[in-house]
């Protein structure tokens, strides 16, 4: 019976072949027949994501509900226990939750997929946020919580930095760790994931040497804000606006940064290891900064034919797509305030991965519906599409004939 327990219209993006694999992978196949098998519990995981803060129990309902109704129940099967979930999520662990993301997450716009490229790129965004966890000791020796002393969070943080598309909000990859883990540290962790038909942007934070350099290395085309704190030195201004400079690599010294600007400037060479070439695009947005703030975006296309400088400040704003893509998933999916379940790191990790894939099956059916209807994603209700998939997750349409 449970051979048959699914997620309805989620389970074609997730197919059972492939959960197969990642549960071979990661070295959790069971060893003796159990009532609650690998399979059924990394679908009970992505269910535990859709179905945020309703009981174990129900959860499990809602995923066998029409078996039960078709008369497909096993007399002597009742819904487990709390604390028969429990052990089999523990048995399970997160590896496979991690495994599945990261195999079944790739990117979901097509050529004709309006709003998610610019000039045959991938329009991409990185960005970090936090969530709130049960504040166990386990917990907090794995995550922490923010500040100290009477400033110190009510609950351990966990840290999320993820890698998403503009155009369809889908996440296709992910870092996690404690809060005190810098966001640069965990987007280290995504560069495998990027691809040469990528722009990557990106905020201020998010800008290093050492991520600049190896995310560069990916052959991605990047697009990131800088700090006043950075300084751009001049080598040659461009038509449209935009000018080349030059960024440094951490303690090279004044005298050295002088000679790799006047070689820049002569057309020489450049020492690699020391210094980048990078095109710089400044411009405000009226209506958005009274106070005229000036925005300065870095990139690697150093050819205007390539990317305009509006076309470069456009795509750096793109990046709050990102921004909505994490308010489905803390507001929409987990719910507004609330936290994690979960009272153990392992746990913890295995909990955000479901919720993760289960943000991106919906993502993924969006993108799908909009491409049919030739519509821009934005245009498709996300709370709408959750709705609609939690009504019909137990249609019997899903279920292996």
């Amino acid at each position: 019976m449970t051979d048959h327990i699914s997620l309805g219209v989620l389970a074609a993006a997730f197919p059972r072949d492939l959960i197969e694999e990642v549960i071979d992978a990661t070295g959790k196949r069971e060893k003796r027949s159990r009532l609650l098998p690998a399979h059924v519990m990394v679908r009970y995981v992505i269910g535990l994501g859709l179905f945020f803060g309703q009981p174990y129990e129900e959860v499990m309902r809602q995923m066998t509900g029409t078996l039960q109704r078709l008369g497909s129940w096993e007399r002597d099967w009742k819904v487990p226990s709390t604390s028969a979930i429990t052990q089999a999520r523990q048995r399970l662990g997160s590896a496979p939750l991690k495994e599945l993301f990261h195999r079944a997450a790739v990117p979901v716009a097509g050529m004709g997929t309006k709003g998610a490229w610019l000039r045959g790129r991938r329009l991409m965004a990185i960005d970090g946020t936090s969530f709130d966890v049960p504040d166990t000791a386990d917990n907090v020796g794995a995550f922490g919580k923010m500040g100290s002393g009477p400033k110190e969070s009510a609950f351990p943080k966990l840290q999320i930095v993820s890698l998403s598309e503009c155009g369809t909000h889908a996440h296709i990859a992910a870092a996690m760790g404690s809060c005190r883990t810098g966001e640069r540290e965990l987007a280290i962790e995504l560069a495998g994931h990027l691809t040469a038909d990528m722009l990557i942007t990106a905020d201020s934070g998010f800008y290093s040497w050492r991520l600049w350099d190896r995310y560069a290395a990916t052959g991605a085309a990047l697009c990131r804000r800088v700090g006043a704190a950075v300084r751009l030195p001049l080598v040659r201004r461009l038509p449209d606006g935009s000018y080349l400079a030059l960024i440094f690599a951490p303690n090279t010294t004044a005298k050295r940064k002088a000679a790799l600007l006047a070689a820049a400037r002569a057309g020489e060479g450049l020492d690699e290891d020391l210094a980048r070439l990078v095109r710089a695009v400044e411009y405000t947005v009226p209506d958005r900064n009274a106070d005229g703030e000036l925005i300065c975006v870095i990139t690697t296309v150093l050819d205007p034919a390539e990317l305009t400088a509006a076309e470069i400040a456009f795509a750096y704003h793109q990046r709050w797509e990102h921004e909505s893509g994490l308010d489905e998933i803390k507001t929409h999916l987990r719910g507004g305030g609330s936290i994690l379940r979960s009272q153990s790191p392992d746990l913890v990790e295995q909990e955000m991965w479901g919720i993760l894939l289960a943000h991106y099956a919906i993502r993924e059916l969006m993108c799908r519906a909009a491409d049919e209807a030739e519509h821009d994603p934005d245009r498709v209700s996300f709370i709408r599409t959750v709705r609609v998939v939690r009504r019909r997750i137990d249609d019997p349409a899903a279920f292996s004939p």
